[in-house]
């Protein structure tokens, strides 16, 4: 099996958080290795990224944007991308968000990790605090993306 990173912002609440831990849950029971980093605690190293083979990127909603660890990673991913670092494209990913109204963190965060290879299943919403369903919709995705890095 594969080996999943996790990468996700979470705080104050813990629901992105929560979410987060699902999804590694998910991906282990199918088999995979499973890292998660939270960018509130610590910048994940490009080189690093490279040796996973496929990724959820979880955010909570900010006024209507991703967190901003999240965002340092994508500016890193992207001036390492244009500098020439090979192995950091064309990866299965998930998405995911937790809101506390409103939700409008979807568009900007499909829109900034579509450049990362191709999404696994859909984007999965939480509003509030995650619910038994939107933490079996995450134990899933784990398992999908475990499943992606078999093929």
């Amino acid at each position: 099996m594969g080996v999943i990173l996790v990468l996700y912002h979470s705080q104050e609440y813990g629901n992105t958080g929560a979410m987060a831990q699902a999804i590694g849950e998910g991906a282990r029971a199918a088999g995979a290795n499973v890292t998660l980093v939270n960018t509130n605690e610590q910048r994940l190293d490009l080189d690093q990224y490279r040796d996973f083979d496929a990724i959820a990127f979880g955010s909570p909603d900010y006024w209507s944007y991703i967190a901003g660890g999240l965002k340092v990673f994508v500016d890193d991913w992207y001036i390492a991308r244009k500098s020439g670092l090979r192995g950091l494209e064309n990866k299965p990913y998930g998405l995911f968000y937790s809101h506390g109204g409103g939700g409008r963190v979807r568009r900007p965060l499909e829109e900034l990790f579509d450049r990362m290879g191709w999404q696994i299943g859909k984007t999965i919403e939480s509003y509030g605090r995650p619910n038994r369903a939107v933490l079996e919709a995450c134990h899933e995705l784990g398992r999908k993306l475990a499943d992606a890095t078999s093929q």
